[in-house]
């Protein structure tokens, strides 16, 4: 046998950032996937707000 395998915990869901409109969505989009037992969906969300741009972008 092998060494052993150690997992981390996995990791809190991201809060949506104040004020943002597509973060907003996104939270509600989680909570129903949540509620319907679509895991993955959820995952989906938390990716989207983790890695959405909050502030305003440069032209």
């Amino acid at each position: 046998m092998g060494d052993p395998v150690h997992l981390a915990l996995p990791h809190a869901p991201p809060q949506p950032a104040q004020g943002c409109a597509v973060c907003a969505e996104l939270a509600g989009l989680r909570r129903a996937a949540r509620a319907r037992g679509d895991l993955s969906a959820v995952t989906d969300a938390d990716v989207e707000i983790r890695h959405h741009p909050h502030q305003a972008r440069r032209r």
